[in-house]
């Protein structure tokens, strides 16, 4: 794993020209490019014909995290722009009571023109159901990659989900180079959003429609849920030069006990739609691991960036999630809640994931690092098919099925 560990981010760069980014989605999700790779052939499609091409007896495993309008515009006195990006709640710490609250929350946020704002109450006043409400932020703590922020508001029948749906703007990628739009109210969300929290969206699920998640049910393709709340560290360049020296942010997820009785029954042939599916899945298999034989004493579950490679047993992935369902059972809790930090990166041993349904990602990023792991070397011949057959790349571009082992 030390190897794993020392490998340099320059193996993960190719050049990918500006023209391949669309700034904008296609006018219909389901028409964009498909990229179907199986056991080293390479083939092209349509979205809308991605049934074809799933055999029947996968478990497709969508993340349900619905993106919030996490950009809260602010304006000084003395008129200078602050924008206020809202990363993850602190108090309460749970996304559904954050959302909830109707007085006061505190979050982690980023700030835009952080420098300009010396520490005075900055407020912005806007109509709910023709009642004038005011929201205030106030400058709690600055650390070295983020701040914490309180927002109190004046209306008492408001929530903060509330606020943000009204107020906030839509948190899409930086590298769009455009501010949002109203088209990104709908079409930077999948079909099947539900759960609040992420600032992100898990985009290789931006291509279904209610037309094709049908189709593939017709064909016998079952599917499950999980919701991982896609943080903004998704963006973060790696400038590192081994990836052991890039920090690799915190992301939220749950799981249900249904979701986990599915996985067992359906285990190996489980297709994971977007990486941060893929990085549920498998920290799921560590941290069944972690509970082998748990007393009852854990309170909250996390799995570190490299935790995974100092874990000696070698048990199932089975019955790793046996034992997560024994552990929920044992608390009397329907729901996993965890946290992860997981890096996958070439020479990662997947425990739990046959095959990837998956955009194109940024160069030098962990989200490739996790593409070369799972595909090998052969993602630069994927990418290099990619780049000479017109596919778009990254959140609005086109999609891939990776199916590197039957």
């Amino acid at each position: 794993m030390s190897h794993q560990k020392k490998l340099a981010t320059g193996k993960f760069d190719y050049h990918l020209p500006e023209e391949r980014i669309p700034k904008y989605p296609m006018s219909e999700r389901e028409r964009s490019n498909l990229l179907i790779y199986r056991q080293g052939a390479i083939e092209k499609d349509v979205f809308e014909h991605i049934s074809r091409h799933i055999p029947s007896n996968f478990l497709m495993v969508y993340n349900n995290a619905k993106v919030v309008y996490a950009r809260l515009p602010f304006r000084k006195e003395t008129g200078a722009a602050i924008e206020i990006f809202c990363l993850e709640p602190l108090r309460p710490a749970d996304y559904a009571q954050a959302f909830q609250q109707t007085h006061s929350v505190v979050w982690k946020c980023l700030v835009g023109n952080l420098k300009k704002w010396k520490g005075q109450v900055l407020s912005h006043t806007f109509q709910v159901d023709g009642r004038q409400v005011g929201l205030h932020a106030r400058l709690l703590d600055r650390q070295k990659d983020h701040v914490t922020v309180e927002f109190t508001w004046t209306h008492p029948a408001v929530t903060f989900g509330q606020i943000l749906d009204l107020m906030g703007k839509v948190p899409i990628p930086p590298y769009l180079k455009r501010e949002s739009e109203a088209v990104d109210k709908q079409r930077y969300q999948t079909v099947y959003s539900r759960v609040k929290g992420s600032v992100a969206a898990p985009t290789a699920g931006l291509h279904f429609t209610g037309r094709v998640l049908k189709e593939l049910r017709e064909k016998g393709i079952e599917d499950t849920e999980i919701t991982l709340h896609v943080g903004a560290g998704t963006f973060q360049p790696v400038k590192a030069e081994t990836i052991d020296q890039h920090t690799m942010h915190m992301e939220h997820f749950e799981v249900s006990i249904p979701t986990l009785d599915k996985l067992i029954a359906h285990y190996p042939m489980i297709l994971p739609v977007g990486t941060t599916s893929l990085r549920t899945l498998e920290s799921l298999y560590w941290i069944g691991m972690k509970l082998e034989g748990f007393t009852g004493q854990e309170s909250s579950i996390m799995l570190d960036q490299w935790e995974h490679t100092k874990l000696e047993k070698d048990i199932s992935a089975r019955q790793a999630l046996e034992n997560i369902r024994d552990y929920l059972n044992h608390k009397g809790q329907q729901y996993l809640q965890a946290s992860t930090r997981i890096m996958i990166a070439p020479g990662y041993p997947f425990k739990m994931t046959r095959a990837l349904i998956t955009n194109f990602h940024q160069p030098k990023s962990t989200l490739l690092m996790l593409i070369a792991a799972f595909v090998g070397d052969d993602w630069k011949r994927i990418y290099d098919y990619a780049l000479n057959h017109d596919f778009r790349f990254l959140s609005y571009g086109d999609s891939s099925l990776l199916m590197p082992r039957e």
